[in-house]
C-alpha cells in the first residue's frame, strides 16, 4: 500500500472517533533540513466551548481561530512560553475541537530528530533514547521542527501532513487527559498500549 495523506473528510467527524483513528497514522514534516516522521501513539481530544480544558472555552479569539475553521488544519501554539504543541482540527467548520498529538514512535529522520532535541542542551544526540525522542507533545514538535510558523497549515497537503502508511492496527486504550487541571473527568486520552513511546502515567486506561 502506498502512503496516503489523510483527506479532510477524515477530520470532519466526531473528535473522539478521529482521536482513536489517528493511532497508527504517521505525522510527517518535510523541511529544508530534511524529512522527519513518526507513528502517532498517543493523543488527546479537546472538544468545544463546554470543555474547560479546550482553548475554545472562552469563545472565539484571535489565538483559537483555527479551531473554528476547516477540519484537517494544524493548530500550533506556544505552551507556557516554552513548548510548541501541534493539534489536528476536527469536526465541521464552526464546531471548535481538535486532537492534540502527544507522542510518536520515530520513523524517518531519526538522526535529525536527535540533533534537534539535543540543540542547546548538554545531552549528546547519541545519548538520547529512541523511545523518548518524541514522548510528550513538546518533545515531538522539537524533534520534527514544528513551530508557530506551522500554525494553520493544511494537514491534507504540503510539508506538514498526516499519512496512512498501512501499518498494522494497534491495540488502544483510553484514559483521562493528563497535564491539565480542569476537565479531567473525561476519558479523552487515547494511546497504543504496547508503545514504549507513550507518556508514563499511573492512571490506568480502559480498552477501546
Amino acid at each position: 500500500m502506498s502512503d496516503i495523506i489523510l483527506p479532510r473528510s477524515f477530520y470532519a467527524r466526531p473528535t473522539l472517533e478521529v482521536a482513536q483513528d489517528l493511532i497508527g497514522k504517521v505525522l510527517v514534516h518535510d523541511t529544508r533540513a530534511g524529512l522527519t516522521s513518526g507513528v502517532i501513539v498517543e493523543v488527546e481530544a479537546y472538544i468545544g466551548e463546554a470543555d474547560p480544558a479546550c482553548h475554545a472555552a472562552p469563545g472565539p479569539t484571535m489565538r483559537n481561530a483555527p479551531l473554528y475553521g476547516l477540519p484537517g488544519i494544524a493548530y500550533v501554539y506556544l505552551n507556557y512560553g516554552i513548548h510548541y504543541l501541534v493539534n489536528a482540527v476536527t469536526e465541521p467548520a464552526g464546531s471548535p475541537a481538535a486532537v492534540l498529538i502527544r507522542a510518536l514512535e520515530p520513523l524517518d529522520g531519526e538522526s535529525l530528530m536527535r540533533r534537534r532535541r539535543a540543540r542547546g542542551g548538554r545531552t549528546r544526540p547519541s545519548a538520547l533514547l529512541k523511545d523518548g525522542l518524541c514522548r510528550g507533545p513538546g518533545n515531538l514538535t522539537r524533534a520534527l521542527g514544528i513551530s508557530l510558523a506551522d500554525n494553520r497549515r493544511d494537514l491534507t497537503s504540503g510539508p506538514l501532513r498526516i499519512e496512512d502508511r498501512g501499518l498494522l492496527p494497534r491495540t488502544i486504550a483510553r484514559s483521562r487527559r493528563i497535564g491539565i487541571s480542569v476537565g479531567v473527568e473525561a476519558d479523552w486520552r487515547v494511546f497504543a498500549v504496547d508503545s514504549p513511546a507513550v507518556t508514563r502515567t499511573k492512571r490506568s486506561g480502559s480498552s477501546a
